[in-house]
């Protein structure tokens, strides 16, 4: 899925929450989202009310949790500072400050973990979508909506290993 009409703004010092989900999870429906007239936080709240109850390219359970967490933490002071992530089956919400422009860091951490996740299941190809959603939080009380999000989304979704799919820096 192209997202290829919003820009990408990127601010070392800043904090980013992005979303990126599985090539899986992408589907005709998602794509008719997409391509709606609906503002682009309709889109997104669309798109992840759908992702949080699709089983398509719901790879990221067990193992594969276990090891896309230990490569996100890998990273952190590296090509962020974590703050918060959730992994839902599907898709990652995860808020940063940037340490490293915000592309390099998307293709770093998309890169990265989709080697290791493909070796892991002995696939090849693409792992994730080809672009993500991120939006620069702009003062407290965005970040404060943007961390409660992320630390409900897996509780929303009815998910039965919460605390294993969510991590943040004030629990």
């Amino acid at each position: 899925m192209k997202h290829s009409n919003l820009p990408h703004i990127s601010l070392k010092g800043y904090c980013q929450f992005v979303t990126f989900r599985t090539k899986d999870s992408v589907d005709e429906y998602l794509k008719k989202i997409e391509n709606s007239f609906d503002n682009n936080k309709v889109k997104q709240y669309k798109i992840d009310s759908y992702l949080d109850s699709s089983t398509k390219g719901a790879y990221l359970n067990g193992e594969v949790l276990d090891l896309l967490k230990e490569y996100i933490f890998s990273k952190d002071r590296e090509l962020f500072n974590l703050i918060a992530f959730a992994i839902m089956p599907n898709h990652i919400h995860i808020l940063f400050e940037e340490i490293k422009e915000l592309s390099e860091t998307m293709k770093l951490l998309k890169g990265g973990s989709s080697h290791k996740i493909n070796k892991f299941l002995n696939q090849k190809g693409s792992f994730w979508s080809n672009d993500y959603y991120d939006k620069l939080i702009r003062d407290e009380k965005h970040f404060e909506v943007v961390y409660n999000y992320i630390k409900n989304n897996p509780i929303k979704a009815g998910l039965q290993d919460v605390k294993e799919r969510f991590y943040g820096i004030y629990e």
